[in-house]
């Protein structure tokens, strides 16, 4: 009887604290979230073309493209989206539907919270991955060191490209170069991180494609490496003033016969907050 009653303790200990955790990590992408948010611009300037006059041409049909004149320069958005998101490979991808909210804040972090029903949820951030089964044990936590750091930042200014146009117009930190007749190459600098992303452009101007080398360990060997990664671009919409793509895929290896689409997002609402203001 004694051990029935040590397990039972043994098992409200576990689960407070797994709960305990569990309101930790909420309140960390709390907190986060509202630091991000801190960071949009009180008084942007608005767009005019003459902003990217020197830039190489693709990178001026991408902007002239992604924002009306006029526009308030926002550089901090909140996304909502469904779509699917992959748990397996390229051999099985194991597709699962998700809904995610992220908050996006180029080149200073974001925080994507992820939702795949009866299964997993979670937050990717530059700081941490945290994901759980059933709302409260761990399955994967992870973050606080430079791979991570690194690889994450590669993700979040790619994203910035097709969701937050006006964080990576010419400023410093933030640089373009001329590939070829339709693609331009942007880096962005924040400290010792540093981001080349390739944009590729239509006849009508949307970027359709967005590939980069990305920092990351998605490979057999499970070593942290520079690999493609990328993805293509439709459906975009018009959000107060900026024409933004509301459907995504993306994925490891990309443009190579080992890509593997892993994320295939559907946006259904683009913020930026603070914009009422």
């Amino acid at each position: 009887m004694k051990l029935i009653y040590v397990f039972l303790a043994l098992l409200v200990l576990l689960l407070a604290s797994l709960l305990i955790l569990r309101l930790l990590d909420w309140r960390a992408d709390q907190s986060e979230w509202q630091k991000l948010t801190s960071l949009q611009p009180a008084n942007p300037e608005q767009y005019d073309s003459s902003m990217v006059a020197n830039l190489p041409e693709p990178a001026q049909r991408f902007f002239n493209f992604s924002i009306a004149p006029g526009t308030p320069l926002y550089t901090v958005a909140e996304i909502d989206m469904g779509g699917q998101f992959s748990l397996g490979s390229l051999e099985k991808p194991d597709y699962q539907a998700m809904q995610a909210f992220q908050i996006l804040a180029a080149p200073h972090g974001f925080v994507w919270s992820l939702k795949l029903p009866g299964l997993i949820s979670g937050s990717d951030s530059a700081r941490w991955t945290r994901f759980r089964i059933l709302g409260f044990i761990p399955v994967a936590r992870m973050g606080g060191e430079s791979d991570h750091t690194r690889s994450a930042y590669g993700r979040y200014v790619a994203e910035a490209v097709f969701w937050t146009p006006a964080a990576i117009l010419p400023r410093a930190g933030v640089t373009w170069e001329r590939i070829d007749e339709n693609t331009a190459r942007v880096t962005m600098t924040h400290g010792k991180l540093s981001q080349a992303v390739d944009i590729t452009v239509n006849t009508e101007e949307q970027a359709v494609k967005v590939s980069f080398m990305r920092w990351s360990n998605a490979n057999p060997e499970k070593i942290h490496r520079l690999q493609p990664f990328g993805g293509y671009l439709s459906d975009y919409r018009v959000v107060q003033g900026f024409k933004l793509p509301f459907s995504i895929e993306a994925g490891n290896m990309f443009d190579t016969n080992e890509y593997f689409p892993f994320y295939k997002a559907k946006v259904s609402a683009i913020r930026f907050p603070g914009a009422d203001r």
